[in-house]
Protein backbone atom coordinates (compact mmCIF):
# COMPACT_ATOMS: atom_id res chain seq x y z
CA UNK A 1 0.00 0.00 0.00
CA UNK A 2 0.95 3.62 -0.72
CA UNK A 3 0.50 6.63 1.27
CA UNK A 4 0.53 10.28 0.11
CA UNK A 5 0.86 11.76 3.70
CA UNK A 6 -0.14 15.78 3.17
CA UNK A 7 0.40 18.26 5.54
CA UNK A 8 -0.77 21.43 5.05
CA UNK A 9 -2.14 25.09 6.98
CA UNK A 10 -5.73 26.50 6.37
CA UNK A 11 -7.01 29.37 6.55
CA UNK A 12 -10.18 28.52 7.65
CA UNK A 13 -11.04 24.63 8.39
CA UNK A 14 -14.85 25.05 7.80
CA UNK A 15 -14.40 26.61 4.61
CA UNK A 16 -11.23 24.16 3.37
CA UNK A 17 -13.67 20.90 4.48
CA UNK A 18 -16.28 21.07 2.18
CA UNK A 19 -14.34 21.65 -1.26
CA UNK A 20 -11.93 18.35 0.32
CA UNK A 21 -15.31 16.39 0.27
CA UNK A 22 -16.05 17.90 -2.81
CA UNK A 23 -12.80 16.13 -4.63
CA UNK A 24 -13.94 12.72 -3.58
CA UNK A 25 -14.72 11.28 -6.35
CA UNK A 26 -11.89 13.16 -8.21
CA UNK A 27 -9.70 11.77 -5.79
CA UNK A 28 -10.77 8.39 -6.25
CA UNK A 29 -10.59 8.57 -10.32
CA UNK A 30 -6.62 9.18 -9.34
CA UNK A 31 -6.75 5.40 -7.65
CA UNK A 32 -7.24 7.30 -3.94
CA UNK A 33 -8.43 4.11 -2.11
CA UNK A 34 -9.59 5.39 1.46
CA UNK A 35 -8.05 8.26 3.62
CA UNK A 36 -7.83 9.63 7.17
CA UNK A 37 -8.07 12.93 8.06
CA UNK A 38 -6.02 14.98 11.24
CA UNK A 39 -6.51 17.96 12.61
CA UNK A 40 -3.54 19.62 15.16
CA UNK A 41 -4.98 19.68 18.96
CA UNK A 42 -3.22 23.16 19.48
CA UNK A 43 -3.59 24.74 16.23
CA UNK A 44 -7.02 24.13 13.97
CA UNK A 45 -5.64 25.45 11.26
CA UNK A 46 -3.06 22.97 10.57
CA UNK A 47 -4.39 20.05 8.82
CA UNK A 48 -2.98 16.79 7.98
CA UNK A 49 -4.14 13.98 5.28
CA UNK A 50 -2.70 10.58 4.78
CA UNK A 51 -4.37 8.95 1.64
CA UNK A 52 -4.48 5.89 0.34
CA UNK A 53 -3.05 4.15 -3.10
CA UNK A 54 -3.02 1.28 -4.65
CA UNK A 55 0.27 2.27 -6.51
CA UNK A 56 2.93 5.11 -6.65
CA UNK A 57 2.18 5.75 -10.19
CA UNK A 58 -1.15 6.83 -9.10
CA UNK A 59 -0.24 8.66 -6.06
CA UNK A 60 2.50 10.41 -8.01
CA UNK A 61 -0.04 11.54 -10.74
CA UNK A 62 -2.00 12.50 -7.72
CA UNK A 63 0.62 14.53 -6.01
CA UNK A 64 1.80 15.91 -9.70
CA UNK A 65 -1.83 17.13 -10.61
CA UNK A 66 -2.76 20.59 -11.80
CA UNK A 67 -5.97 20.12 -10.54
CA UNK A 68 -4.56 19.16 -7.04
CA UNK A 69 -3.16 22.05 -6.55
CA UNK A 70 -5.65 24.22 -7.98
CA UNK A 71 -8.16 22.60 -5.45
CA UNK A 72 -5.80 23.27 -2.61
CA UNK A 73 -5.54 27.23 -3.71
CA UNK A 74 -9.84 26.86 -3.67
CA UNK A 75 -9.89 25.32 -0.22
CA UNK A 76 -7.29 28.08 1.78
CA UNK A 77 -4.41 26.25 1.91
CA UNK A 78 -1.57 28.73 3.07
CA UNK A 79 1.68 28.48 2.00
CA UNK A 80 3.20 25.80 0.55
CA UNK A 81 2.19 22.28 1.77
CA UNK A 82 4.46 18.90 2.65
CA UNK A 83 3.98 16.11 0.27
CA UNK A 84 5.23 12.79 0.69
CA UNK A 85 4.48 9.39 -0.90
CA UNK A 86 5.18 6.72 0.96
CA UNK A 87 5.71 2.65 0.68
CA UNK A 88 4.38 0.72 3.78
CA UNK A 89 6.77 -1.54 5.36
CA UNK A 90 4.94 -2.83 8.74
CA UNK A 91 1.57 -2.50 10.60
CA UNK A 92 1.14 -3.56 14.10
CA UNK A 93 -1.91 -3.67 16.26
CA UNK A 94 -1.83 -3.56 20.00
CA UNK A 95 -4.54 -6.06 21.63
CA UNK A 96 -5.34 -6.12 25.16
CA UNK A 97 -3.10 -9.28 25.87
CA UNK A 98 -0.36 -6.99 24.94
Amino acid sequence: MITVLIHHKVSDFNTWKPVFDSTFQFRHSMGEDGYKLFRSLTDPHDVTLMLSFFSAEAAEKFVNSDALMQRMKEAGVIGEPTVRILGEVLMARRTAAD
